[in-house]
């Protein structure tokens, strides 16, 4: 996720139950393009000893495998490539999500990346740009290039974020494509990935923005696969990865209100299981320093709260944010 999956972050994750791997903020790839350092130090120094995959986002077909040649020389576990971002912006590039229109475009892209990396190579895609006119060709186009796994996000481009999900399209892809799928879209807890993994036969679940509203989503999962008691936070839990959040997400070198604002990217997400009414995401959004953030946090899930357990799902009429989630999540 872009802005989001940091050095910083992916370390906070791995406290408390890491993925299996991790796929890092997207490397935007054109004429003039370098690999982004903060984006190669995920790669380089996250300390979760997980396997770290480098999504590129672009659509010249050249500096692509320029690219791919550069990061050729960390140790990352394959390459992915973003044809899903929904960002207006980024898609009227004829990037990310903007490729579901060019199938063309997608073919030539596939088979060069695919003659140029020669370990793992992945692809995350929606279902279409606006309809699923094109998902059953794009499926050919990846099966036909031997991608070694694909993710599918059941919504199309202009679904963003809000859209019911397809899982039905997601079985498709399943059966369509000879390598492994990963299902995304909605994965909000625990329980939901596993009964999506029977019901669309996905090989896996990509989580994202619920990851960053419960870091323990993976942890419970691997429980509930187990068969084994989900571990359940409780709010002093919550303050606690706030707090982590704070010391590895945020440039304490930045003024104290723009310290704030970047934690706030996280606590539009925290805060939609805190409390049903909605009010600690009313009142932290109001505050303008990171000492009347933290006491806001204090507030809410500290004091006699702090034993209250941490539902595993957003309550329901929230939203983290209405009007920029997509363009702060996919910002090219």
């Amino acid at each position: 996720m872009q802005d989001v999956t940091t050095t910083g972050f992916m370390r906070v994750i791995g406290r408390r139950g890491v993925p299996d791997w991790f796929v890092t903020e997207y490397f935007r790839v054109h004429e003039t393009s370098t690999l982004e350092k903060h984006i190669a130090d995920s790669i380089l120094n996250n300390g979760t000893g997980r396997p770290v995959f480098a999504q590129l986002i672009g659509e010249d077909t050249p500096h692509i495998l320029r690219t791919i040649r550069e990061l050729g020389k960390l140790p990352i576990a394959g390459i992915d490539l973003n044809m899903g971002c929904p960002a207006p912006k980024v898609y009227r590039k004829n990037v990310g999500g903007g490729l579901l229109r060019d199938p063309a475009k997608i073919d030539e892209i596939l088979g060069a990346m695919r003659q140029e990396i020669a370990g793992r190579f992945t692809v995350k895609m929606r279902i279409g740009f606006d309809s699923l006119e094109r998902f059953d060709e794009i499926l050919a186009i990846v099966a036909k290039h031997k991608v070694d796994l694909l993710t599918v996000h059941g919504r199309t481009v202009k679904g963003l974020y809000w859209s019911e999900v397809d899982y039905a399209a997601i079985t498709r892809a399943v059966k369509a494509v000879p390598c492994p799928v990963i299902a995304n879209g909605d994965v909000i807890n625990a329980s939901k990935a596993q009964r999506l993994i029977n019901e669309t036969g996905a090989w896996g679940m990509m989580m994202g923005r619920h990851a960053i509203r419960n870091p323990w989503i993976f942890r419970q999962w691997r429980e509930v696969q187990q068969g084994l008691p989900m571990f359940i936070p409780s709010l002093l839990d919550v303050r606690v990865y706030v707090q982590e959040l704070a010391e590895e997400c945020c440039d304490v070198t930045r003024p104290a209100e723009k310290q704030a604002g970047r934690l706030k990217k996280f606590l539009n997400f925290v805060g939609l299981a805190v409390d049903n009414e909605g009010q600690f995401l009313h009142d932290m959004r109001r505050t303008e320093t990171m000492t009347e953030l933290m006491k806001c946090c204090d507030q809410y899930l500290l004091g006699e709260k702090a034993t209250r357990p941490y539902p595993d799902e957003p309550h329901r009429g929230l939203i983290a944010r209405p009007t920029r989630e997509t363009q702060q999540t996919c910002e090219l």
